[in-house]
């Protein structure tokens, strides 16, 4: 006899989708992988009903000894006396964080080295980036988006999925030699950092740098690492030829802010340091104090004071810029960290971009005019603008950038020959 049908009244209703709420990731500025805007699908997780799973390795009780070797390295950056320590204890300032996915370099063949710039708001005509990506992770970071056209993630792709140019130097090498080539200003690192942790084994960026020096071509570059002081040797013998500056990002002295804002850049206390020793070397060093975010960094005065005490002697800043997914990962990363304050520093984002009411009804936060993109406009901008002006003539600072001498070009040096006149 066959059983009768249970009524539908009597089943079980179905179990509703349970999202996993945001959460840090340790060592991380990213909370989520979030698709890129040319992605087709969307992914979000979802709690399937089962606890956390320890890893394999754990349960089994085996160790993990050691970064992968091909093509994957340690994301973690470890102190010794070669100029690179991050200043950081170990801690990962937030306990409720979960455990950091790894970070894998890849190996790119560069077809071309420099990349010209035509935007009126920056000072350099010509950039070179030995890396695509970077792990220090600043959630901040404007060059998140350009991830999505290697078809990874703006979020924790683009500090988790390295794309190293191996073939750098060689290719600057050639671009230089051309004979219509003319020396521009140019900086290294404009894009990702180019000190970041994978340059401790790679060198990409010494190398770029003994390109520049054999052409004699002036460049700054800029960076939140204390791994440029590896790099002295060099740098101190052009800098007192004109042919080098650096500058220095601190952002706040906010060690706690700091670690969760960028957290695999050097603490903000190593990097004074850093620009102490670049200055007692007699590289002129300048502090950028980018980007001012309402709110959140407003320690702008106290930042620039303790980098002029450690030597910089130049500054500047900007305002942050959200384009393209930046928007979305700057407010998760405001819902994780800083839930409460969320909506007005969004808000006071978009009054420092002046924005109309029907780009705000619209959820725009960042105009990507040349003019003021930068800077900002309206009360706000100029509040900000007052306060920097005001803090670096009581300081000493200079607001302008430190001249190069773009007359030292020699591309014959790099043929193994100097022009005979």
């Amino acid at each position: 006899m066959s059983p009768s049908p249970v009524p539908d009244d009597d089943l079980p209703a179905p179990p509703q989708e349970i999202r996993i709420p945001l959460q840090a990731i340790r060592g991380r500025g990213a909370a989520t992988a979030m698709a890129h805007r040319f992605a087709k699908d969307q992914r979000e997780r979802a709690d399937d009903g089962w606890g956390p799973l320890r890893p394999l390795g754990e349960a089994l009780g085996l160790e993990h000894g050691g970064a992968e070797q091909a093509g994957a390295l340690n994301g973690a950056v470890a102190g010794g006396g070669d100029g690179w320590s991050d200043g950081w204890d170990g801690g990962d300032g937030d306990s409720r964080s979960s455990p950091s996915p790894a970070t894998r370099v890849h190996f790119e063949t560069a077809r071309s080295a420099l990349c010209a710039n035509d935007s009126p708001d920056i000072f350099f005509e010509l950039s070179v980036n030995p890396y695509r990506g970077c792990e220090h992770g600043c959630i901040y970071c404007y060059a998140r988006p350009t991830h999505s056209y290697l078809n990874f993630s703006p979020g924790l792709d683009f500090e988790t999925q390295i794309v190293a140019k191996h073939n750098i130097a060689q290719v600057l090498r050639q671009e230089l030699a051309q004979p219509r080539y003319v020396p521009r200003l140019l900086n290294i690192g404009s894009a990702t950092d180019c000190y970041q942790p994978v340059e401790r084994d790679l060198k990409l960026t010494r190398s770029v740098i003994e390109v520049m020096r054999e052409a004699r071509h002036p460049f700054s570059l800029i960076t939140k690492s204390s791994g440029v002081e590896r790099d002295l040797d060099l740098l101190a013998p052009l800098a007192a030829q004109r042919l080098a500056a650096v500058y220095v990002t601190i952002t706040t002295l906010d060690a706690t802010l700091a670690r969760r804002m960028e957290p695999r850049a050097a603490a903000p206390h190593r990097r004074l340091r850093t620009i102490r020793a670049l200055a007692e070397a007699g590289v002129p060093v300048g502090v950028s104090v980018a980007p001012q975010i309402p709110f959140i960094t407003e320690d702008m005065e106290h930042v620039l004071e303790a980098a002029r005490d450690a030597g910089a002697r130049t500054a500047f800043y900007t305002v942050l810029r959200l384009p393209w997914e930046l928007d979305a990962l700057f407010r998760e990363w405001l819902t994780v960290h800083y839930p409460q304050r969320a909506t007005r520093v969004m808000a006071r984002v978009q009054d420092l971009h002046h924005l109309t009411e029907a780009q705000r009804a619209a959820g725009k936060a960042y105009d990507s005019d040349f003019v003021t993109r930068m800077k900002g406009s309206g009360l706000w901008a100029d509040l900000l603008r007052q306060r920097f002006a005001n803090t670096c003539r009581r300081l000493g600072l200079n607001r302008e950038r430190e001249g190069l001498d773009l007359g030292q070009f020699r591309p014959g040096l790099l043929k193994g020959q100097d022009s005979l006149f």
